[in-house]
């Protein structure tokens, strides 16, 4: 038997609706739908204007975030930085982050660690607490 799957990400469940946080953010984790066992896939977009209002970190898998359309900001511990079209963001194991957009929205892909709702990320609500969105 071979071991691979090919899925639609728009097959996949919005988990943004279940938690309030639609239409100002659709995100789609995979790694469910993929069969993943030790790695991680989800598709996020975001409205214009629009934190996280929560900061995470998982502590033993890294991220890999690829900013595939607009630009915003993302926060890593105490570090705030630009990011733009065609960035990619590495994320070390215990980094808490989050990420806001600018006036153009933001989409991006992230890779590595299986998700928040595997239960194996540190949530922190209200961690981000700064001047506002960009």
């Amino acid at each position: 038997m071979r071991d691979y799957a090919i899925i639609s990400i728009d097959d996949v469940e919005n988990s943004a609706e279940a938690f309030g946080l639609a239409p100002d953010l659709d995100a789609r984790f995979a790694s469910k739908d993929l069969g993943c066992e030790n790695a991680g896939l989800s598709f996020q977009k975001l409205a214009p204007g629009f934190r996280i209002p929560f900061g995470h970190a998982h502590p033993e898998q890294e991220e890999l975030y690829v900013i595939v359309k607009g630009d915003g900001r993302v926060k890593l511990d105490d570090d705030v930085k630009a990011v733009r079209e065609r960035d990619v963001i590495r994320i070390g194991a215990g980094v808490k982050h989050a990420i806001e957009t600018g006036a153009n929205g933001l989409e991006l892909i992230a890779f590595g660690a299986p998700g928040p709702l595997r239960g194996d990320a540190e949530m922190v609500q209200g961690w981000w607490v700064d001047e506002g969105a960009a």
